[in-house]
């Protein structure tokens, strides 16, 4: 592995490590006395920190030293958590985020901002906290004729007030694998995590160490037996060799020591063991690449009763499940094959069916079964882009955080369904946009604290995120509890800017949607968070462009709600292939509630040219597909054809009027706007068994172009009705 790839590697594991602190501060504010999250944290900082100086980034190590060590006597519990060190801890993390984007990036992160962090937390270490560095400097070599060497480590922030405390002593048997160095691990920085347990003392075993002209720089030939003398329990030793787990053979043994037995060892000489080392795991020849350990077969190559930490005295490996990292673009052009591994299958069932041929049993069989497969690989392939909404939810906490201090005002992210599973490509093409959302969510949305307080409400609001499935889609919702939109404001500013006349009469829904107008803002004075007239036109243009939609529901004095519908999957979904006057489309079947034939009873005119249908005694409006895309009616008011209703977000129940339905399919979906253009109604195309393109409609912008919108419809026919009664 080239020196790059492990850089990328480490960088690759900094973004989960860093996953894990977000979720660690966020658990630690909720419970901030359990040891198990501060350790948590601890980890995530410590280990960020110890790849860093494997790297030389001496900015980020230094930076993650000061944050563990405070972190340290958290979990000391020499420092209370307070709700002010909490909201240190959490600038402290975005901080380090910073520090590594721009140690990947070389890029310099912001040095005043640092200093003021590492101010802050050296403020809580108190006046006699010197700045301690583990470094090769603390490592003291004493080669003997025997060709090993004595490492005598000490624990440089209190083993010397451990010592007449500690409890156990361990020995560690550890023989790193090739696989070890290859993917960046280095003993040295193990040994440092072990140093700050308790004290330590390290045995270099080198008798397997090859004469000079067979030496190969890519074997490993050095092996260590160390002691510890700690107070910490087994599974926290577990914890420092998690990440090496299967790159390493390792023995751990325990003893119990009496506080009253235990010796200090002098300066320079190392502690007399207090256990029978294990029998030595022979090296591997380092002449020979064949005889490498391999890392899965560790348990097995060591002696009897030993192996891999994580499973010591017989318990089962510790650890996240095994991954694959994979080039995306590996994994798109895997999509764009069983795209058109779909095609192939509706146009071989086309051609079938053409030929006309007697029903033969065997021949249905096996195309069903190639329809079958076709699906299960399409499904499997689309589970490897899917991933869990989480880092993109607990990346803006952090917004919220920024946003509360540039106003001034209190609020909180809540987080709700965010393992919920979505297209990798959706949550990069959301960042921006859902920033953007929620960055509004707290300057517009939310009210000052004093103002909250008068209303009766929390002095410290809430933006609350939330991700489910439903129906086939992605709904992803930005909530406040905020005091709503001010609709006359926002009618009066269009009104202003020459978005509207200014007769014009709207609708609350209507007026939502002005938000959406580019240009639009309510903003009096422009800030660092809004005002310059640009931000919701652009998110909904980002959510169009992913095949999905937005919209408003907000209630005064009780809040607002933004919901981004979003589909699925952005390669494949199943359809019904339709008529539409002479022209084949497609409609998702997600959004059909079910198909109706009315009679002509059930159809009722209203004012010129509108209809609506009786569907178990409500009325729902017809909107007719053909007439809405330029087609012309679809047949006369008394053969009404087909009708799918369908809800919508804005609209409510619509029934929409085909002229037949065909057939339901997988279709694979390609972009208009890529390929063509934007057309109104229709979300994207696809490529049918025949070899034509069948546009795909978008059923929420359909109703969109009719009007009346549906909402007039109904309310103008229960007029109407009243009237008769």
């Amino acid at each position: 592995m080239s020196g790059n790839s492990i850089r990328d590697t480490f960088f690759e594991e900094c973004e989960e490590l860093l996953e894990a602190l977000v979720e660690g501060l966020s658990q630690m504010e909720e419970s901030p006395g359990d040891t198990e999250v501060v350790n948590a944290v601890f980890r995530a900082v410590h280990s960020i920190k110890g790849g860093a100086g494997a790297f030389g980034l001496d900015e980020l190590v230094n930076f993650a030293h000061t944050f563990e060590t405070v972190m340290d006597k958290v979990r000391g519990n020499e420092i209370v958590v307070t709700g002010d060190l909490m909201a240190l801890f959490h600038r402290s993390g975005d901080h380090l985020s910073d520090l590594v984007v721009a140690a990947r990036d070389e890029t310099v992160a912001n040095q005043e901002t640092e200093a003021g962090l590492i101010k802050e937390l050296e403020g809580h270490l108190g006046p006699d906290h010197a700045e301690e560095e583990f470094s090769f400097d603390a490592l003291t070599l004493d080669f003997d004729a025997d060709s090993s060497a004595a490492i005598v480590i000490d624990d440089l922030e209190g083993s010397q007030a451990q010592d007449h405390e500690a409890e156990r002593r361990f020995g560690i048997a550890f023989t790193p694998t090739r696989a070890l160095y290859e993917n960046g691990h280095e003993p040295l920085l193990l040994f440092d995590a072990l140093a700050e347990l308790g004290t330590l003392s390290v045995e270099m075993n080198m008798a397997q160490l090859p004469d000079f002209d067979a030496f190969d720089p890519a074997e490993p030939c050095i092996s260590w037996t160390l002691d510890l003398l700690t107070q910490e329990t087994e599974t926290t030793l577990h914890e420092v060799f998690e990440f090496v787990e299967g790159l390493c053979v390792i023995d751990i043994s325990v003893t119990e020591v009496p506080a009253h037995t235990q010796v200090e060892p002098a300066d320079g000489e190392l502690a007399p063991p207090a256990f029978d080392p294990p029998e030595e795991t022979p090296m591997p020849d380092a002449t020979s690449a064949d005889s490498v350990p391999d890392p899965a077969q560790a348990e097995e190559t060591a002696s009897p009763g030993t192996g891999p930490a994580a499973s010591v005295a017989g318990k089962e490996p510790r650890g996240p499940k095994a991954t694959l990292r994979v080039d995306l673009d590996r994994v798109d052009r895997l999509i764009n094959t069983v795209g058109e591994l779909i095609i192939n299958q509706a146009m071989i069932s086309q051609r079938i069916e053409e030929l006309d041929l007697p029903t033969v049993a065997h021949l249905t069989n096996e195309l069903e079964a190639y329809k079958l497969l076709a699906r299960d690989i399409q499904e499997g392939v689309m589970a490897i882009r899917a991933q869990p909404v989480k880092p993109l939810f607990q990346r803006m906490s952090r917004i919220v955080r920024e946003a509360s201090d540039a106003t001034g005002k209190k609020a909180r992210l809540v987080t709700v369904g965010d393992s919920t599973e979505v297209d990798k490509t959706v949550i990069e093409r959301l960042a921006d946009p859902l920033t953007h959302m929620v960055r509004n969510a707290v300057d517009h949305g939310l009210e000052k604290s004093e103002i909250r307080a008068a209303a009766g409400k929390d002095r410290m609001g809430t933006i609350r995120l939330s991700a489910a499935h439903r129906s086939g889609s992605v709904f992803i919702e930005i909530a406040d509890d905020g005091a709503g939109l001010n609709r006359e404001r926002i009618l009066e500013k269009a009104i202003e800017k020459n978005l509207v006349p200014a007769d014009a009469e709207l609708s609350e829904p209507e007026i939502d949607n002005l938000l959406f107008l580019p240009g639009f803002s309510t903003a009096g004075t422009v800030s660092s968070l809004s005002g310059r007239g640009v931000g919701m036109d652009v998110v909904k243009n980002a959510v169009q462009a992913l095949g999905g939609r937005v919209s408003i529901a907000s209630q005064p004095g009780k809040g607002t709600t933004f919901t981004i519908i979003l589909p699925l999957t952005l390669a494949v979904m199943d359809g019904f292939v339709i008529s539409v006057s002479d022209q084949t489309m497609v409609i998702p079947i997600s959004s059909i509630l079910e198909t109706i034939r009315p009679k002509p009873k059930d159809i009722h005119v209203i004012g010129t040219d509108s209809h609506v249908v009786s569907v178990r005694g409500s009325y729902v409006p017809i909107v007719d597909v053909a007439e809405n895309l330029g087609l012309g009616k679809i047949r006369s008011d008394k053969e009404v054809g087909i009708l799918l209703l369908v809800s919508t977000e804005t609209q409510g129940l619509t029934a929409l009027r085909v002229s037949a339905i065909h057939d339901q399919r997988q279709v694979v979906i390609k972009s208009l706007e890529s390929n063509y253009a934007a057309i109104p109604g229709v979300s994207a195309a696809t490529i049918l068994g025949d070899g034509k393109i069948a546009l795909i409609l978008d059923p929420e912008e359909l109703i969109k172009l009719a009007q009346p919108s549906a909402s007039d419809q109904i309310a103008q026919h229960a007029r109407m009705e009243l009237r008769h009664a």
